[in-house]
């Protein structure tokens, strides 16, 4: 049975093996290389996400299959000039195996609840160009495009 729950410091092992098969597949995506130094937590993981559980301005939530983790989101408050804030998903990825079965809704449901729980604004998320099934799996979710970031490298 799929299902979500908010991370403890003991699935990190788990959370961390996840993140590097993660960083693996948006390294070679449209836009991945420079998602991965901006964007996403800063490799060594470990140090990184620990310290997002442990704050209280992130959420890290791990997505179970038979309670295994298969899945894991991270999302974060941004304050915004009005003193409001956003919620912001950093990151959110599922095993292969383990898609189309509900894992993902589930882990994105419980930082969207976050989020609504801490009154957002709004929820943001970042989908690489090409990547139709994570705009599509976003607008599910009611994410819509409310911006085009574009880019031109110098140097890689």
């Amino acid at each position: 049975m799929e299902g979500a729950r908010y991370a403890t410091p003991d699935d990190l092992d788990a959370i961390v093996a996840l993140a590097d098969r993660a960083a693996a597949v948006v390294q070679e995506q449209r836009g991945g290389w420079l998602f991965l130094r901006h964007d996403a937590h800063p490799a060594p993981y470990g140090r990184s996400l620990g310290a997002a559980i442990a704050d209280a301005a992130c959420v890290v939530v791990v997505g179970t299959l038979d309670e295994v983790v298969v899945g894991f989101g991270v999302g974060h408050l941004e304050a915004l000039h009005t003193g409001e804030s956003l919620g912001v998903v950093t990151e959110l990825f599922v095993e292969p195996e383990a898609r189309a079965v509900g894992v993902g809704e589930a882990v994105m449901d419980r930082l969207v609840s976050w989020f609504e729980a801490r009154e957002c604004v709004g929820v943001d998320a970042v989908a690489l160009p090409g990547d139709r099934d994570t705009k599509n799996f976003f607008e599910t979710f009611g994410l819509v495009a409310r911006a085009i970031v574009v880019h031109r490298p110098i140097r890689r």
